[in-house]
C-alpha cells in the first residue's frame, strides 16, 4: 500500500553502472547487492530484469566500439550488452531487494486508477486536445508508486508498456539520469523488438551516442523516440488504431538528483510532441511537486492531478477490514483467542473508523499501524491486547514510533531534525527546516524518507511537514516514553540561535527567516523556563547565542551604556528612568533594548526592563566569556555619577530620581578607598565638581590628553574616535588610552565610528568655566585651533590627487571649518598674532600653517569687529598678513610646477571669500613702504619661478614622448 519504504543501499555503482564502460560481446553480468551475489543472467539481450539489482560487475572481452572516427558495426547479439541499461529499474524488479516496494491494495485506488487508463486508452487519431503527458503528484507515502506500479502492470499485460523506470533517491545511477535513456531504449527493444534494427544503425553512425558526452535529449531523440516513430510507420500504427497507444511510466521523478537534467527532460519531451503530436506515445510521470518540476509540467499539453485530492478514506478502511480479515483466517492462534473473548467480530467496525480516522489518508502509516498491531514483537502482547493501545494512540504507539525513529537514528543530524520537529511552534516546509538549521535539502529528506511511515512529507519542499498524528509529539517531548528519542527543551535554545543566526543571512527574507522573526524569543522564552541545575550544561550555546544577538545592534547609538546600565543596575528601571538616568532620550533607549527583545525583557515603556534569564547577566560581568561586550565594573563610576548629577538638578520625583538617591552609595562603593577618600569625607559628594577633577586629574598624564579632551568638548557635533584621531594628526589608539579612562564622564562606543559625547551637560559647563575647572579649563581660543586643525585637513583634501572617500574628519572640516573660524574669541588685534605664534608648534605647520595664518590676519583686517586699531597696528597686521602669503607661494609643494598646487588653483580652494569689502586709508613711512614692498617681489619672483618651472617641466615631458616613440 505505501509509497515507499526505508532502505538505504550503498552509495553508487562500480564498473558498468558508474562508468558507461561498454561490455563486449559474449560478456557476463552478475547482479550484486550490498557485495552479495544474487543470480547469474548471462548475455544481456535475453536477460529478464525482475530480480536484480542496479550494482553491476563486468567480465571478459575488449570494446567493440573504436569511436566515431568510423563505422562500428554492431552485431545483435551485442547490442543489448552496448546499451547497458539499469536492470532494476522497472516495475518487474524485485521489490524486496529494490524498492520502492509498492503496489496496490486490491479494490483500492480504483477511481484513480480508471481516470489514468481512460486518458492512456483514449484514440490518438482526431483527439488533438488529449495530454500526451499525465501528471500525477501528492506528498509522500500518499500512494504514487503503488499506482505507477499498478498502471505498469496493467499495460504491461496488455502489451502497450513501452518502459517504465522507478527512481528512487540515493541509489547510485537509479537516482540519475545518467542511464536513463538506455534503459528506456533496452525496454522498448524488448517490447517492440522491430526496434532493434533502428538502434543498431544509430550505435554504428555514432558509437559516441551511448557515452557520458552525449546529452540526455539527444539519447532520448535517437534511442527512444525517433526509432518508436519508425516502426510506428512501418505498421505498428495500425496496431495503436486498435488497442490504443503506448504508454511509459516514470515514477518518482523528484527522487532524481539531476535536477537541470530533468528539466532537460521535460523540456524536450514536450518539444517533441509538439513536433510529432500524433505518435501513439503517452508518458504517465509521478512525483512531489518540486521547483524545477513543477515549472516545465505546470504548462499546457499537461494533465495534472494531485493525488491528495482524491479522499482515501474508503480505499484504507477497505485496505484495514481486508488484511485484519485475511490475517485471522492465516493465524489460528489469533482466531482462538478471538474466539474465546466472545467479541465477534475483530476488530469492530467502529474500531476500524477509529483507526482511519487517527490515520489521517497516508496509505503507508495505515500499513505501519496495521503490522504493530498484528505482527509479533518482544513486548509480549497479542494483537487483541496491542490494538486497544493503536486506539487510544497515546501513549499506545511507542512502540511504533520507536522502531521507526531507530531507522533513521544512525544518521548524521537525526536529533537536531527530529528535535526540531518536535518543538517548532508551527510546521515548516523541508526547505525551511533546511534554512533554519544550515543543513543541506538531501541530508534532512534522507532522514524524513525514513520516517514516513509516522510524518507527512508533503509532495512539495515548499508545503510544511507534519506529524501523522500528534501522539507523535507527545511521545518525542515526554522523556520517560521517547528515551533517546526524547526531545529535550533545552533545544528550544539551539532553535533560538538558529532563528536569530538566518535573520542575518544575505539571501534575504524566506520561510526560515520570517520563523526566526516571529518566534527567537518565543523559543528563548521557553529554555528560560529550564531549572537552574540545567542552565550551566549550555554554556557555549548561551554564550554563541548572546554574542549574536548583541553584536547585530552594538552599532547602535549608546549601545554600550543601554546595554551595561541594564546590568549594573542594582533594581530595575523601566526605559523613561534608564533615559533619564542616562540624560538620553526615551527613544534611544527604546530603540536598542527593542533590538535585544529576544533575550531582555520590554512589556511596555512604563514596565520594568529586566533579563529574560538569569545567565546574560553572568555571560555581561564575565569577560572571558562576553569579550567586547564585558561591562566591567569601572562603569559603577559613570553611573554613580549620572545619581550624582540627578541629585544636583532636583528634579521632581521620578523612578529616576528615587533610584539614585537609594542607590548612589553602592555605586560609589565601587571606587577605590584613596579615591573615596579624594571625593569626600561621605561617600556621597554634593557637587560634581570634585567628581568631574578627581576622574580628570587620573588621565592628564596621558599623552594629548588637553587636546582630546577639549576637542571632544568644543566640536559642532560629535565625532568618533576615528574622527577626532584623524582631526588631531595622532593614532585612533591614543585617544582610546584618554577615553578608557574618562569612561564615567564621557560616553566612548565600542565601535571606533560611533560618535563620542559627554555623558552630561553639566560636563561642559564644568570644562568651560574656569573658575570651576582650573587646569582643566577649555579657553573660547580653543577654536582658533580648532579651525586650524579643520582647515589643514580640508586643505590636504582639496590638494589630493587622488578621489577616495571622505573621511570622518574630514567630512567635519568640509562642514565646519567656518563655524570655529568665525566662533567669538577675546583675542582682538595684536593677540590675534600672538595665537597664531602658539600655533606654529603644531602638526602641518609649513603651507597649512602660513595659509592659515594669512586667512586668518587677511579676515581679521576685512572684519568690521567694531575695534579702532591704530595706524601702526594695521600696518603690521597688513605686514604680517602679506609675510604669511609669500611664505605659503614659497612653500607649494607642487612638484616642479606641475599646477597641482593651492597656486594654480586660485584662492578658491581655501574655501574663503578673499574679495575685500572696503577700503582703508593710512599713511606709512618710506622704510615701512620699503618693507612691504620686499614682500611683494619675494611673491612675484616665486611666482614667477613657479609659472617658468610649469612650463620647463611640459616641454621635458613631450621630449620625453618623443624620444620614448
Amino acid at each position: 500500500m505505501g509509497d515507499r519504504r526505508a532502505h538505504s543501499p550503498e552509495g553508487g555503482s562500480s564498473g558498468l553502472g558508474s562508468d558507461r564502460d561498454l561490455p563486449s560481446r559474449g560478456v557476463t553480468i552478475y547482479q550484486t547487492y550490498n557485495n552479495c551475489q544474487l543470480n547469474t543472467i548471462g548475455h544481456i539481450e535475453n536477460a529478464n530484469f525482475a530480480d536484480v539489482h542496479h550494482d553491476e560487475t563486468t567480465s571478459g572481452g575488449s570494446d567493440p566500439v573504436q569511436g566515431a572516427a568510423g563505422r562500428q558495426v554492431v552485431d545483435n547479439s551485442e547490442l543489448g550488452a552496448l546499451l547497458a541499461p539499469i536492470p532494476d529499474a522497472s516495475y518487474t524488479r524485485n521489490r524486496k531487494i529494490s524498492p520502492p516496494d509498492s503496489d496496490c491494495f486490491p479494490g483500492t485506488r480504483e477511481g484513480v486508477i480508471k481516470g489514468i487508463t481512460d486518458w492512456a486508452d483514449s484514440p490518438v487519431l482526431f483527439n488533438a486536445d488529449t495530454p500526451r503527458v499525465f501528471w500525477t503528484h501528492g506528498y509522500v507515502g500518499c500512494g504514487k508508486s503503488s499506482i505507477s506500479q499498478a498502471v505498469s502492470k496493467k499495460y504491461g499485460r496488455k502489451g502497450r508498456l513501452l518502459g517504465s523506470f522507478f527512481f528512487y533517491r540515493n541509489s547510485g545511477d537509479r537516482s540519475r539520469m545518467v542511464r536513463f535513456a538506455v534503459t528506456l531504449a533496452s525496454q522498448m527493444m524488448a517490447a517492440i523488438p522491430a526496434t532493434k534494427s533502428f538502434y543498431k544503425a544509430a550505435v554504428e553512425a555514432d558509437p559516441t551516442l551511448l557515452t557520458r558526452g552525449t546529452s540526455l535529449s539527444t539519447q532520448m531523440e535517437r534511442l527512444v523516440y525517433k526509432p518508436f516513430n519508425a516502426v510506428v510507420k512501418r505498421g505498428l500504427i495500425f496496431k495503436t488504431l486498435v488497442q490504443g497507444p503506448f504508454l511509459v511510466v516514470v515514477d518518482g521523478l523528484d527522487e532524481c538528483e539531476d535536477k537541470l537534467e530533468v528539466k532537460e527532460f521535460i523540456e524536450h519531451l514536450l518539444d517533441f510532441f509538439k513536433r510529432h503530436p500524433s505518435t501513439p506515445l503517452r508518458f504517465f510521470i509521478t512525483s512531489r511537486v518540486e521547483r524545477h518540476i513543477k515549472e516545465c509540467l505546470n504548462v499546457a499539453g499537461v494533465r495534472l492531478d494531485d493525488l491528495v485530492a482524491h479522499g482515501s478514506d474508503d480505499d484504507i478502511l477497505t485496505f484495514l477490514e481486508t488484511s485484519f480479515t485475511d490475517r485471522v483466517e492465516k493465524d489460528p492462534v489469533l482466531a482462538a483467542e478471538i474466539q474465546s473473548s466472545g467479541s465477534g467480530q475483530w476488530p469492530t467496525r467502529d474500531d476500524l473508523k477509529t483507526l482511519v480516522h487517527h490515520i489521517g489518508g497516508s496509505f503507508i502509516f495505515a500499513s505501519a499501524l496495521f503490522k504493530y498491531i498484528v505482527e509479533p514483537s518482544n513486548d509480549g502482547l497479542t494483537p487483541m491486547t496491542r490494538l486497544p493501545l493503536a486506539l487510544d494512540m497515546n501513549p499506545g504507539l511507542d512502540g511504533l514510533y520507536n522502531f521507526t525513529l531507530a531507522k533513521s537514528q544512525r544518521l548524521h543530524h537525526f536529533s537536531n531534525v527530529i528535535s526540531t520537529l518536535a518543538l517548532l511552534f508551527q510546521p515548516l516546509s523541508i526547505t525551511a527546516i533546511t534554512d533554519l538549521l544550515g543543513l543541506r535539502l538531501f541530508e534532512v529528506l534522507h532522514i524524513l524518507v525514513n520516517l514516513q511511515a509516522i510524518i507527512h512529507i508533503p509532495g512539495t519542499d515548499e508545503r510544511p511537514v507534519t506529524f501523522c498524528h500528534t501522539s507523535l509529539r507527545d511521545f518525542l517531548t515526554t522523556e520517560s516514553r521517547s528515551g533517546s528519542f526524547f526531545a529535550p527543551p533545552s533545544h528550544h535554545l539551539y532553535l533560538s540561535y538558529r532563528c536569530s543566526l538566518v535573520q542575518d543571512e544575505p539571501e534575504g527574507e524566506n520561510a526560515a527567516t520570517l520563523y526566526g522573526i516571529g518566534n527567537s524569543g518565543n523559543h528563548f522564552e521557553k529554555f528560560a523556563r529550564l531549572p537552574p541545575c540545567l542552565q550551566g550544561l549550555f554554556l557555549e550555546t548561551v554564550d554563541a547565542l548572546y554574542a549574536l544577538i548583541l553584536a547585530r545592534s552594538q552599532s547602535l547609538v549608546h549601545f554600550f551604556d543601554v546595554l551595561w546600565t541594564v546590568a549594573l543596575l542594582f533594581e530595575p528601571l523601566p526605559i523613561p528612568g534608564i533615559a533619564q538616568l542616562l540624560g538620553l532620550k526615551a527613544s534611544a533607549v527604546s530603540g536598542v533594548l527593542t533590538s535585544l527583545e529576544v533575550i531582555i525583557h520590554i512589556s511596555s515603556d512604563k514596565s520594568l526592563v529586566t533579563f529574560r534569564h538569569p545567565s546574560l547577566y553572568d555571560f555581561l560581568t564575565t569577560e572571558s566569556r562576553s569579550g567586547c561586550f564585558f561591562a566591567p565594573p569601572s562603569f559603577h563610576r559613570h553611573l554613580f555619577y549620572c545619581c550624582l548629577a540627578l541629585r544636583d538638578e532636583q528634579q521632581t520625583e521620578t523612578a529616576a530620581t528615587v533610584y539614585s538617591v537609594v542607590h548612589h552609595t553602592k555605586h560609589f562603593s565601587f571606587f577605590s578607598t584613596s579615591e573615596q577618600e579624594q571625593l569626600a569625607v561621605s561617600p556621597s559628594p554634593q557637587t560634581l565638581d570634585v567628581f568631574y577633577t578627581l576622574t580628570l586629574s587620573n588621565a592628564q598624564h596621558l599623552p594629548h590628553f588637553s587636546d582630546i579632551i577639549s576637542t571632544i568638548t568644543s566640536v559642532i557635533v560629535p565625532l568618533s574616535i576615528a574622527g577626532v584621531a584623524e582631526l588631531l594628526s595622532i593614532d585612533p589608539s591614543e585617544v582610546v588610552q584618554v577615553l578608557v579612562n574618562m569612561q564615567a564622564i564621557i560616553s566612548s562606543p565600542g565601535n571606533s565610528n560611533l560618535p563620542v559625547t559627554l555623558c552630561h551637560k553639566s560636563l561642559r559647563d564644568f570644562l568651560t568655566t574656569e573658575s570651576r575647572s582650573g587646569p582643566f579649563f577649555i579657553s573660547p581660543s580653543y577654536h582658533l585651533q580648532m579651525s586650524y586643525y579643520c582647515f589643514s585637513l580640508k586643505l590636504k583634501h582639496l590638494l589630493s590627487r587622488t578621489q577616495t572617500a571622505v573621511s570622518p574628519g574630514t567630512q567635519y572640516s568640509l562642514s565646519y571649518c567656518r563655524d570655529h573660524w568665525k566662533h567669538p574669541y577675546s583675542a582682538p588685534g595684536q593677540s590675534l598674532l600672538a595665537e597664531l605664534g602658539r600655533l606654529s608648534h603644531l602638526p602641518n605647520q609649513t603651507l597649512s600653517y602660513h595659509l592659515f595664518s594669512f586667512t586668518r590676519v587677511f579676515f581679521r583686517l576685512e572684519c568690521d569687529d567694531g575695534s579702532r586699531p591704530t595706524s601702526q597696528q594695521t600696518f603690521h597686521n597688513l605686514t604680517r598678513c602679506a609675510e604669511f602669503l609669500a611664505l605659503s607661494f614659497e612653500c607649494d609643494p607642487a612638484e616642479a610646477g606641475l599646477g597641482d598646487g593651492w597656486l594654480y588653483k586660485g584662492f578658491g580652494v581655501l574655501g574663503m571669500d578673499m574679495q575685500s569689502h572696503g577700503s582703508h586709508r593710512f599713511e606709512v613711512r618710506q622704510e615701512q613702504a620699503a618693507a612691504l614692498q620686499s614682500i611683494v617681489d619675494r611673491m612675484s619672483k616665486a611666482i614667477r619661478a613657479r609659472v617658468l618651472m610649469f612650463f620647463l617641466c611640459l616641454q621635458t615631458s613631450y621630449l620625453t614622448q618623443r624620444f620614448s616613440m
